[in-house]
């Protein structure tokens, strides 16, 4: 497929020189591009790559000379990485799946298909599940009974979403999620060592356990328009009422989502953050890879939480944290200086102890 830099500037927003109409048939780095690729070299440090490639056309930085770095013509962007957005929307194809039902699919004669779907290689539909207008569902993938999937969704193979589900539209979910399934809910006939330990805070755990019953997930999974979930990540159905997430939020690869978690909107959360259950998380709000959610907490609006961070408590609305347990960015910092400055401290006592007589002893 090729794209003049004349569209390819109108899909970014930002304004084209030179031989517009030149079409390139993708993007790549400066000093591998041929001539019928865009070279990017949004940055000035990318533009030696230029002469080393033999791209005619490039995006550059706000207010690039783009004519002094010998291009035939040239889109002009602000920000880099706002406009990589545009452009790979642009120019990604996503997976090839042919119009309409593939004839190995499952589809329940009560299911609901709307216009233009398109339904790959042994897909399972089940009863009265309603999928909207233009959804594209890759191979392998099952949705199980009354599960409603809104307009214009990519799903990608080997998807599982759980019965009753509820989706909003333009959902894209990456290959392996798993929708709705149980939660992780145990509980034993007497108090737990786990439940006393946590009364205590851990002074005493004298109970024995004696087996683990299942507390079933009687609820489902609800989530809103202009959702995408990352290869491999979970999301678990409530106990009684809906697991939530809200408009805008996106998930990355391996994100655990416990039983009744309530997500706002615009959130994001990268790689192997776990969420554990009826946790409440605001609107807006960033946390970094590996960090990890206690259960039963509150985290405010627009809160960030830099990576590996362990939150175990509430965390206000509006604050930037960091480190096990979390604490105010700062807070950690100065914390950590610190703990690097303990070998040298405990050298410093030892000496003082060696030169302070003890009581009782003459100088």
């Amino acid at each position: 497929m090729r794209f003049t830099i004349e569209q390819i500037a109108a899909a970014l927003k930002a304004e084209a020189f030179g031989a517009v109409e030149l079409s390139v048939t993708g993007a790549t780095e400066p000093a591998e591009a041929t001539e019928d690729q865009l070279a990017l070299a949004m940055d000035p440090k990318f533009a030696e790559g230029l002469g080393r490639g033999k791209a005619r056309a490039a995006i550059l930085w706000d207010g690039a000379d783009w004519q002094a770095l010998g291009l035939e013509a040239a889109i002009l962007v602000k920000r880099p990485r706002y406009a990589m957005a545009g452009l790979t929307r642009l120019m990604a194809e996503g997976p090839n799946i042919a119009p309409g039902i593939h004839p190995s699919a499952v589809v329940d004669p009560s299911a609901s298909l709307g216009e233009g779907t398109a339904i790959g290689p042994l897909v399972v539909i089940g009863a009265n599940a309603k999928i909207g207008a233009g959804a594209r569902i890759a191979s392998h993938v099952s949705i199980a009974e009354d599960v409603v999937i809104g307009d214009d969704a990519l799903i990608h193979s080997g998807v599982r979403i759980q019965a009753r589900v509820r989706i909003g539209s333009s959902f894209v979910c990456q290959p392996g999620v798993v929708i709705g399934g149980d939660g992780f809910s145990f509980v034993t006939p007497e108090t737990s060592r786990v439940e006393e330990a946590r009364a205590s805070l851990g002074t005493q755990a004298s109970a024995i356990n004696s087996g683990w019953a299942r507390i079933h997930s009687l609820g489902s999974v609800e989530i809103g328009d202009d959702v995408e979930i990352g290869s491999n990540s979970s999301v678990d159905a409530g106990t009684v009422k809906p697991t939530r997430i809200g408009n805008g939020t996106k998930l990355d690869s391996l994100v655990q989502v416990g039983h009744n978690v309530q997500i706002g909107e615009h959130c994001l959360l990268c790689a192997q953050v776990g969420v554990a259950g009826s946790t409440v998380i605001g609107n807006r709000v960033v946390l970094g890879g590996q960090t990890g959610v206690g259960d039963n907490i509150t985290i405010g609006d627009d809160v960030v939480a830099g990576g590996a961070s362990k939150i175990l408590s509430k965390v206000p609305a509006g604050r930037v944290v960091l480190g096990y347990p979390a604490m105010k960015m700062d807070q950690f910092i100065a914390a950590s200086q610190n703990w690097r400055r303990l070998p040298r401290l405990m050298e410093d006592v030892r000496a003082l102890k060696k030169s302070v007589p003890l009581d009782g002893e003459d100088d």
